[in-house]
């Protein structure tokens, strides 16, 4: 076998390329990672593992299936090695949040396991995490402080310590963790990995110890954007057992998608950007943002107050309290089983009452509103994700200003139900990692990835703590489509923010994608049409045109046909991925009094100059 079993990258699409070749089999995997974790030695990651026996039960019975037509279609994540958190349910496995006292014998698999199982994927194991992740920093745990594959002296992060530990190392290919103020991110940012945290109710959370039930969400560690793409797809849906997923879940289709040019991406104004005192992530930063310009991003700056106020409500104001609900019996009946940094935060839950919360849900609709309308003047949130790290011992000295720290960027996410992925952005000079976080509004991880994917590979960093590169990208994914629905190419007043969007949303319609047209289109300005628009046609001498993709309910396509007005039609669109939808077009002879608008590259630039 020439697959280096000790070094050798296990991102989905590399194992898929060996087991489609038939030069690994999902034995050999297994082996392969049984090898990594016994040569890591004690290094913390994990709480409890699935058997070595049930291993290769698992990998033998998926090597049967190797031969099965279709088999990457039927079993989309065949053969990849994961773990998850210990705050997520495994059957006939202990479920312990990293309390030995609290610890059950999980009767049936989380929702999100069973998901993965059925795809395909093979559980290595449970990892450690921060007590009933209560914590952004890896140390609140009795079963040791996970070490950090950079550099043992310093944090790994949390609460999600384990799973970011066990990916960065290459023990899995990814890993589940949970993200309430930030576990989902932090310990990415740590262990130069990507984590997904999705919006609120993609994901089930059914089969899963709560922390503030309400915000938790399921957040995806990986090696690549592609593989988070994968991973969410197979997870991702509606969950009648979960109260608190919503349906829309049934109508996400993760997918990479070319990078859009000229998107506006917001940047925390000076007052509020703070690295405390660490000038070596602050240059990372902004070598990060001109990274993204350098892809077509226009950095903005924007009020960061919002978002920093809504922070602030995660400890110190009523939501504390729902942290009590999970621990609080066992809180008054043996206080001494949780970790003193946990008790310590949870015990604030005490100052509240009812009348509280009432007070902190109304301070909360208002940041909302305020945080909503920033957002919408943009198409993405950038931040680092962590402004610093720490050494244990600064960790274990000054718990809670530390935790603080690491939760400036993070803890207003779930609050404000927005979705982020973290991603790696450069190395110290201390030899330790540095991120950036993404951030859009809810249900936009599509736009997400593709930013992200674009980002990652430009940085030309390796993935985690293997010194492994990037693996080749994978052919852009188009989403599986949504037989109910149609897909419409936009190119002018109905694109987000325009004065004919609101047509779309009062039919149904949402966003599948800002992307760009195959280089076949030619641009004209309508301007005696009311409100002014583009007319698209194709053309041999043609350009390529940022457009917008949506998606309709079929029931109401007519409906929405009948408010197009001549010239314009209804014809066939190419994108730039290959991909035929339908899309605006307009008739050609319509055009002979109007200005060619193409070289501006879309309508949106052409109104930016015209402003």
């Amino acid at each position: 076998m020439t697959w280096d079993m000790l070094h050798s990258s296990l991102d989905i699409s590399t194992l898929h390329r060996h087991y489609l070749t038939g030069t690994l089999s999902v034995t050999d995997v297994i082996t392969a990672v049984l090898e990594r974790i016994r040569h890591r030695g004690k290094d913390h990651v994990w709480i409890s593992r699935v058997t070595a026996a049930e291993m290769y039960q698992r990998a033998r019975q998926l090597d049967n299936l190797h031969h099965t037509p279709d088999l990457f279609e039927r079993y989309p994540l065949y053969g990849i090695p994961f773990a998850v958190k210990d705050n997520i349910d495994v059957a006939d496995m202990y479920t312990t949040a990293a309390c030995p006292a609290y610890a059950y014998l999980a009767q049936k698999n989380a929702t999100v396991v069973h998901r993965l199982l059925n795809a395909g994927a093979v559980l290595i194991g449970k990892t450690n995490m921060d007590q009933f992740a209560t914590g952004l920093v890896g140390t609140r745990s009795p079963y040791g402080i996970p070490v950090n594959p950079f550099d043992p002296a310093y944090i790994p992060g949390g609460s999600s310590s384990g799973s970011a530990v066990a990916v960065a190392t290459g023990c899995v290919s990814f890993s589940l963790g949970t993200d309430t103020a930030g576990s989902g991110r932090v310990p990415a940012a740590l262990n130069n990995i990507i984590g997904l945290k999705p919006t609120r109710g993609l994901l089930s959370t059914h089969g899963i110890v709560p922390a503030c039930r309400s915000l938790d969400c399921v957040s995806i560690f990986s090696l690549t954007v592609d593989d988070a793409t994968k991973i969410m797809a197979v997870t991702a849906g509606y969950d009648p057992d979960d109260p608190f997923s919503k349906s829309e879940a049934d109508r996400q289709h993760p997918a990479l998608l070319p990078v859009c040019r000229n998107f506006k991406f917001g940047v925390p104004d000076a007052a509020s950007l703070t690295f405390f005192g660490d000038a070596d992530s602050e240059q990372c930063f902004y070598q990060a943002i001109a990274q993204l310009q350098a892809l077509g991003g226009e950095a903005i700056e924007i009020d960061f107050s919002p978002f920093r106020r809504t922070a602030d409500l995660l400890y110190q104001g009523p939501w504390v309290a729902e942290r009590y609900l999970t621990v609080g019996e066992l809180m008054e009946k043996t206080p001494h089983e949780l970790h003193t940094d946990v008790r310590q935060a949870i015990e604030t839950a005490y100052r509240y009452d009812a009348a509280d919360v009432y007070a902190g849900l109304y301070q909360l609709k208002t940041l909302q509103q305020e945080a909503d309308l920033i957002m919408r003047t943009i198409d993405y949130l950038v931040t680092p994700t962590v402004g610093t790290t720490y050494p244990i011992n600064d960790v274990l000295a000054q718990p809670k200003i530390t935790n603080q720290n690491l939760g400036y960027y993070t803890n207003f996410m779930n609050l404000l139900d927005l979705c982020a992925m973290a991603i790696p952005a450069g190395m110290l000079p201390n030899g330790l990692p540095f991120g950036i976080s993404i951030v859009a509004l809810p249900y936009q991880e599509n736009m997400l990835f593709s930013v992200a994917e674009a980002f990652h590979r430009t940085g030309g960093l390796s993935t985690g703590a293997t010194q492994q590169p990037l693996p080749m990208a994978s052919p852009k994914a188009l989403a599986i489509k949504d037989e109910k629905y149609i897909r419409l190419c936009v190119c002018g007043a109905h694109m987000s923010g325009l004065p004919l969007n609101y047509q779309l949303l009062e039919c149904g319609g949402r966003l599948w994608a800002k992307t760009r047209t195959a280089p076949h289109y030619k641009l004209y300005a309508m301007e005696d049409m009311q409100p002014p628009r583009p007319g698209m046609i194709r053309a041999e001498n043609g350009v390529s045109l940022d457009i917008e993709v949506w998606e309709l309910p079929i029931e109401k396509f007519g409906y929405f046909m009948r408010k197009v007005p001549a010239p314009l039609c209804i014809g066939t669109v190419y994108l730039e991925t290959g991909e035929a939808v339908s899309g605006f077009l307009c008739e050609p002879l319509a055009l002979k009094d109007s200005r060619d608008i193409s070289l501006k590259g879309g309508w949106r630039a052409y109104l930016k100059d015209a402003c």
